[in-house]
């Protein structure tokens, strides 16, 4: 191998110097230094080391210029250094496309919890229920809750006066007397429970011409006593000219709002002062059917 020792190579026209041939390799040996101190063409330089971010890429260019930033989002080139630092700063609302946000992306939150919104359409968790509670309306402007079911459609509960031994009891007052001895004691299992009264009694109008009234009343720790439905009440009219004994049956519907014992009782009275009337205890019946 030849070896060629010169300080300078000048071209012999003082254009262009060739070196080498088509097909021949030139190496330069490890620990050489070629220095630059015009302008170099056909390799790259500090100024024109570019890239193609893909096959379908026409134009090369610096990896910081092949980034797009999105809406609402901006990218910071680092300070200059071996590596540099590229920074993405968001602003604003960011939309992710249709279906991206899955699961795994959503923060963590408490289990049986569900999500819905508020009055102002914000999100909203909705606190675990306990087991077997339904998910129940507000309505508009406020979340849903958990709560009991309603058992709607239930008989809850049937209660009726045992059999009665008491005597019969009288009566020549215009004002309402209680029965006693033939309570009906009935607690709900619910506040709002309705409760279907049938009640069975006989009366004596005592005499010609006399009449006599009787009606149901209840009373529990919350309330005095109270007439069951002030408008259904029993009469026998005093205008008979002859005396009446008679077998009477009411229904009523009660809603009594409260989950208290409830006792629940006839009153009756004489329909003219200083006229006797009665009440036959042994036939009286108060039988209550609770349904939700």
């Amino acid at each position: 191998m030849s070896t060629l020792e010169v300080d300078k190579i000048i071209p012999q026209s003082g254009t262009a110097t060739q070196l080498g041939e088509s097909g021949d390799t030139i190496t330069i040996p490890a620990g050489a230094t070629i220095t630059n101190n015009g302008t170099a063409t056909g390799f790259g330089s500090a100024d024109t080391e570019k890239v193609k971010v893909s096959a379908n890429d026409t134009t090369a260019g610096f990896l910081n210029g092949k980034l797009v930033a999105g809406t609402n989002i901006s990218l910071t080139e680092g300070s200059d250094g071996g590596n540099e630092t590229l920074t993405a700063a968001l602003s604003g609302t960011i939309t992710p496309s249709d279906n991206t946000v899955t699961l795994a992306k959503m923060a963590p939150g408490t289990d049986g919890n569900i999500i819905s919104y508020d009055a102002s359409g914000d999100p909203v968790a909705v606190a675990t229920g306990s087991a077997g509670q339904v998910l129940t309306s507000a309505g508009a402007g406020a979340p849903p809750t958990f709560a009991t079911a309603a058992a709607g459609g239930k008989v809850l509960q049937i209660k009726g006066t045992a059999s009665q031994n008491e005597s019969q009891v009288s009566s020549n007052s215009t004002t309402y007397a209680d029965v006693t001895g033939v309570d009906l004691l009935f607690t709900p299992t619910s506040s709002s429970s309705k409760i279907y009264l049938s009640v069975t009694f006989n009366t004596d109008t005592g005499g010609d011409g006399h009449g006599i009234g009787a009606k149901l009343t209840f009373n529990h720790s919350g309330i005095s006593q109270t007439d069951v439905d002030a408008q259904y009440q029993y009469y026998e009219e005093k205008t008979r000219t002859i005396r009446s004994n008679l077998w009477v049956t009411q229904h009523y519907i009660h809603s009594p709002s409260t989950a208290n014992e409830i006792t629940y009782r006839l009153q009756f009275n004489s329909s003219g002062a200083g006229q006797t009337v009665y009440m036959n205890r042994k036939t009286i019946r108060i039988t209550g059917l609770e349904y939700a």
